[in-house]
């Protein structure tokens, strides 16, 4: 009797761990093909994704502070739906709780996990992703700064005038006179590709080419 206990006992165990492996490939195989992706906006990825939750949902549910990578950090396509969201929505409010509902996480564990995956909160990261986007349009387009103040999600030009100068150090308008001959000078982006997506333009700076003094 004690012999088939045992048999019985390995053999449900030995099941347990080949059903383990096969949810692990099956979660890998479903993240693989949402990467694979070319267009991140594609209804299927997020439904590969949710595919992907579930079945990990199935062998370790989820525990208060978990952050899933074993380092307090999110995961590439945890990372990667987080900034796609903000890029996309960079012109108007962007509530941490809209965030979290991204992940269907809690308010703590999503602002704990995205600072340690990007240096800053997730406020912090949404102002200086907007003051990249001014610093673009400052560099690009003559419209006056009441314009793109709202075309990249601050509230006035005062607010854009705030953010930026605690940011970069300068005014907006002080920080384009200094930059805005220098960036003529080179190669002035097209009509085309001013009217695209500004996180694919690659002749605007990034935040750290965004120099405090001339």
């Amino acid at each position: 009797m004690e012999l088939h206990l045992e048999d019985t006992l390995a053999a449900a165990t030995l099941g347990a761990t080949r059903s383990r492996e096969w949810t692990h490939r099956m979660m890998g195989l479903l993240e693989a093909a949402a990467g694979q992706l070319h267009d991140l906006g594609h209804p299927a990825q997020g439904t590969l994704l949710e595919a992907a939750s579930l079945l990990r949902l199935q062998i370790r549910p989820p525990l208060a502070g978990d952050a899933r990578d074993g380092r307090g950090r999110l995961l590439e396509w945890q990372r990667r739906k987080v900034r796609d969201y903000i890029e996309g929505h960079i012109t108007g409010p962007i509530p941490v709780a809209d965030l979290c509902a991204l992940l269907q996480w809690s308010n703590a564990h999503f602002s704990r996990s995205f600072k340690r995956t990007f240096g800053e909160t997730p406020h912090s990261f949404v102002m200086r992703r907007r003051v990249e986007l001014a610093a673009r349009y400052m560099l690009a387009t003559d419209a006056p700064l009441s314009d793109i103040a709202l075309r990249c999600g601050f509230v006035d030009q005062a607010h854009l005038c705030k953010i930026y100068r605690r940011t970069v150090g300068q005014t907006p308008a002080a920080w384009r006179r200094v930059h805005r001959l220098q960036h003529e000078l080179n190669a002035k982006p097209s009509p085309e590709r001013l009217a695209g997506p500004w996180r694919n333009s690659a002749s605007v700076p990034r935040y750290g080419e965004l120099s405090r003094h001339p």
